[in-house]
Formats: structure tokens, sequence, C-alpha cells
């Protein structure tokens, strides 16, 4: 400890909005003092690009090095899934073992008994096998839940937001992880909260939406938020969470643009240039608009802008690859052009 202030169990130098972050959860977690209440979760509402997976690895660290958790449940999307395991390997300057559970229902059940090894023990599975997993996940017993992107579990009545409720309700400390926590209207706080702490928002839906909504239109069906109850409703959402945008972070690093050029592979050139010409053959023998040329040329750019045939985290990724730095996944989208 470095007087009030922990230091992040990293092999990188943190940016000043990620310890600020850390510290809150340490705070609220009971690892530093603090004058407002303890919570089992918290929640990190950080914009894409700020580091809320390099801030989870130091937590979910800190929380091991003081003998608070021993087994750490990642659930986020899959096509993200890998992105934990290259994050813990580049930035997490403590012991573990890590496993990406995949494959079939049953490798996947074979994979969570199978767990044990030096360090924090960290598993992590996609929301979808979560829920279908909940029996054996729950026996796993995990000291601590991380839920990534988090916005996922926004409708309270699916089987995933269920299971994850369940899970967190076992678990003893919570992380939840969104830039948008509240995609389409403050309703969709209420679920993620009740995986996180059932205190702030309660644990019914009923009595969430009747204390902070008005039911309008025919037949009284459609919700609409009560203005009266922003500044209660903002205030139990911050009790407990970290929000940071990309504006507010003077310390991050400025967007560099790059331009590559690269030849396409001789059966796609093939391709391009046969459907090249067949474009001016019919734009030829009919009546140029606008949408005949943009047509073509949509054509054209899904030859030249296909399967990006690089393995990534696990993934192959169409249109776009991820790649991260400093914590960040930065997102490289790509269209060719034929010269």
């Amino acid at each position: 400890m470095d007087g009030k202030r922990i230091l992040m169990p990293l092999k990188t130098k943190p940016y000043l909005h990620q310890q600020q972050a850390f510290d809150f959860a340490c705070e609220k977690f009971g690892l530093l003092p603090s004058l407002s209440n303890r919570s089992r979760g918290v929640a990190l509402l950080m914009e894409m690009g700020c580091g809320k997976t390099i801030v989870s690895v130091a937590i979910s660290g800190i929380l091991y090095q003081f003998g608070l958790v021993n087994r750490v449940l990642v659930v986020a999307p899959l096509s993200i899934i890998g992105v934990w395991k290259e994050e813990y390997e580049k930035f997490a300057a403590f012991p573990y073992t890590l496993t990406v559970l995949q494959g079939s229902s049953t490798k996947k059940k074979e994979h969570l008994k199978k767990q044990s090894g030096e360090g924090l023990e960290i598993v992590v599975v996609n929301y979808e096998s979560a829920w279908r997993l909940e029996k054996e996940l729950m026996a796993y017993d995990a000291d601590l839940i991380i839920a990534d992107e988090a916005h996922k579990l926004k409708e309270a009545r699916t089987a995933q937001s269920k299971a994850m409720h369940h899970l967190g309700d076992q678990a003893r400390y919570k992380l939840l992880l969104t830039g948008t926590v509240i995609t389409n209207r403050e309703m969709d706080v209420f679920s993620q909260y009740r995986f996180l702490n059932r205190g702030v928002f309660g644990d019914s839906f009923y009595l969430f939406r009747n204390r902070f909504f008005e039911m309008v239109g025919f037949g009284n069906h459609i919700p609409r938020f009560r203005k009266v109850m922003t500044e209660d409703f903002l205030e139990r959402l911050h009790s407990i969470a970290f929000r940071v945008t990309k504006a507010e972070c003077l310390d991050l690093p400025k967007i560099t643009e790059e331009v590559r050029t690269v030849e396409l592979e001789p059966k796609a050139m093939k391709i391009y240039s046969e459907l090249e010409k067949e474009s001016y053959t019919e734009l030829g023998d009919s009546e140029v608009s606008v949408v005949n040329v943009l047509t073509k040329l949509l054509r054209l750019s899904q030859v030249t802008g296909g399967l990006e045939r690089q393995h990534i985290f696990g993934q192959y990724f169409k249109g776009e690859i991820a790649y991260t730095q400093q914590g960040f996944c930065i997102r490289v989208f790509h269209e060719f052009f034929c010269c």
C-alpha cells in the first residue's frame, strides 16, 4: 500500500482514471477506508476504450492477494471471451490459471470439474453457455463474478439473466462492466443491478417499475420514466458505480490512423475482375442511376473486404480485427478498394 492508495498488481503503469476506478472498487469492497457504504458489487460504467478489462484484472488480483478470493468466473459475449485470456497474460502481475470453456456442453463440464492449479483460478464462459451450465457453475462457487458487456442482462426475464442473478446471489464479490448500462430506457438498469446488488433497486421488477415509471398509452401498457424520480434514480445508480467517458480521460493516447496497401490473392483478384467486367456490361445496357452504381460498388467492396484470414483471440473476424494495447480494445475497421 502507498498511503491511502493500493498499487494495482499489473505489469504496466495504469492511466489515472484506471487507478481511480480501481480505488473506487477497493473502497466499496472494504480494502480501503471510505465514507460511503460498502457493497458486494461494483459497476465499472466506462466507455469502450477506457480499459474496463485491465481494471478488472487488477481488482481480481488484489482481492486474491488479500486472501479474499480464490476463484473467478468471467461471463462475456462469445465474440470476446478470448480477449480475457490475452489481457491476463499481458497485464496480470500475480499467479493465476485461466481456462476458457469452449466446445460442447459435455466438454465444458469436464473442463470445469478439472479446475486446479497454482494461484488465482479463473474460468471464462459466454452468456449463452452460462445459463445452460448454471448447475455446474453454482457448484464451482466462484468468489468473484465479472459480467462483461453486462447490458446483455437488461432483460430480467431471459434465461441468461435469471441464471446470472442466481450466480450473483451466491458470489462474494461482483463486477459489472459496460459502457452502456442504459441502451434504450432506464428500465434496462433493473436486471443488471439485480445481479450486482439487489439492495440498490430491490429484487422485485414490479416494485421497481411502479416506483420509477408510470404506465401510459392504450391499456396502460407503456412504461414512461417519472422525471421527478431522476435524482433518486441517478443517486442509486451511481452509489456503487464508477463512471468515466473517453472525453474525461485526458491522458489517453491520441488515435493513430494507418493506411496499408495489400494485394488480393489470385483467386480473389479473378473474381473481382469478372465481377467488375459484368458490372460495366450491365450498366452499359441499362439506365444508369445512383442506386445501380452503388449496388455494383457494394458487390466489389464485399469481395475485397471479405474474411480476414487472421486468427485472433481464438476467433476469425470479418470486417474488423481486435487488438489490445495498454488495456484498451482497439477495433480496426477495414475496407479494401482495388486500384
